[in-house]
């Protein structure tokens, strides 16, 4: 893991220095333009029927489909008129107590950090999607369908059941996503540090899933996108954390989202997991739902569905009766045939489009729990 470790360090300090030298020095506030109140002559309190690049002028307008600035844009029906006329949302966004505080700001640069970490080899997010938000739950399998450059850092707390030994779980971790092409996009799902308080889980950290994303359509215009993936678990997390288990685990999906009441928006993902190691790991299909419904400007109330069903089970090495659902691969015997369904419900806040604050609250729907009881997760979004 350690070496992991130090070869992404170095990677990121290279990126680093390259991108210092050519990004146009931002400040840290920047990050979260949106959040703070609005310079005087930063008027806009409203979204206009054309959408919510419709207070910008027209050069930022053209800029936020374009992708001119990398790869160049294939993507039929993404022009410079798709920032500004593809959705019929209209809202109102005077900011906490009417004083210009948590708004949107549709024409914001957002934070630098990742450009400076992934900008010498990651093409920056497409931009004809802005109004999508990505998934919460199921955080190492619900792919976003859309082709994006973003650190994603996610903060889990875990409650497990009595019956699997009872305490508490919190992980830290961070995924990377990186836009190589107008389709490709090189994703880094799973890795962090658990810290526990269950008596069969130990604090260490967790295995490390990579793969490939590739957009299989995208219809700008009707705001409809497909894509196909695939991820491989490198196990290399902590035993103690009941990491590290077999010989890997590969992660076949398809992700797709449309937009829908014109405020709204569905994704929806579906794939199997197919392990090297029959015996050390279970293999479970999942099918992940998710709903939103922008509420304010830049605001979205969430709804996610989560189903997993165990089509294979393993060797029951640990002896244990459960399995570990989306965050461990237990290769419990016993389980084939089962099924665990959970939902959640959260809030997303995007004060401009480069930038997402999420939390979500998420227990079982079904009498079967294995090991969640409920989970509260936190995440942020920074985007190139």
């Amino acid at each position: 893991m350690r070496y992991l470790v130090n070869s992404a360090a170095i990677l990121a300090v290279a990126c680093w220095m390259v991108n210092a030298a050519h990004a146009a020095p931002r400040a840290v506030v920047d990050c979260f333009e949106g959040v703070l109140s609005p310079q005087e002559s930063w008027t806009d309190t409203q979204i206009d029927p054309v959408g919510w690049s419709g207070d910008c002028s027209a050069a930022c307008c053209g800029d936020s489909c374009s992708d001119a600035g990398c790869c160049g844009s294939t993507v039929s029906g993404c022009g410079a008129a798709c920032g500004c006329a593809c959705s019929p949302c209209s809202l109102d966004n005077c900011g906490l107590l009417g004083q210009g505080y948590l708004t949107y700001d549709a024409c914001a640069e957002g934070c630098v950090l990742p450009e400076m970490l992934l900008g010498c080899f990651a093409c920056p997010t497409e931009g004809c999607f802005d109004e999508f938000i990505s998934p919460m739950t199921n955080p190492a399998y619900f792919e976003d369908p859309r082709n994006v450059s973003e650190l994603r850092a996610i903060f889990l707390q875990h409650k497990v059941p009595l019956t699997a030994g009872g305490g508490d779980i919190q992980l830290y971790a961070l995924q990377v996503r990186a836009k190589l092409t107008d389709r490709l996009s090189l994703i880094a799902t799973r890795d962090g540090y658990a810290v526990s308080t269950n008596p069969l889980i130990d604090d260490g950290w967790a295995d490390v899933d990579v793969g490939l994303k590739y957009a299989l359509m995208r219809d700008a215009a009707n705001q409809r996108l497909l894509s196909a993936g695939v991820t491989y678990t490198l196990p290399v997390g902590s035993q103690r954390t009941l990491q590290d288990r077999g010989d890997g685990v590969f992660n076949l999906f398809l992700t797709g989202g449309t937009e829908i009441l014109g405020c709204g928006h569905w994704v929806s993902a579906f794939g199997g997991l197919l392990p090297v190691d029959q015996d050390a790991n279970s293999s479970f299909v999942y099918w992940s739902n998710h709903f939103d419904y922008q509420v304010r400007r830049g605001w979205y109330a969430v709804t996610e569905f989560n189903w997993f069903h165990y089509a294979q089970d393993g060797a029951g090495q640990l002896g244990l009766p459960i399995d570990g659902g989306d965050l461990f691969n237990l290769g419990s015997a016993g389980i084939e045939g089962q099924n665990i369904v959970t939902g959640a419900i959260g809030m997303k806040y995007k004060p401009n489009k480069k930038t997402e604050v999420g939390v979500a609250w998420e227990v079982p729907l079904t009498d079967r729990r294995y090991v969640l009881d409920n989970r509260l997760t936190v995440d942020l979004i920074l985007r190139y």
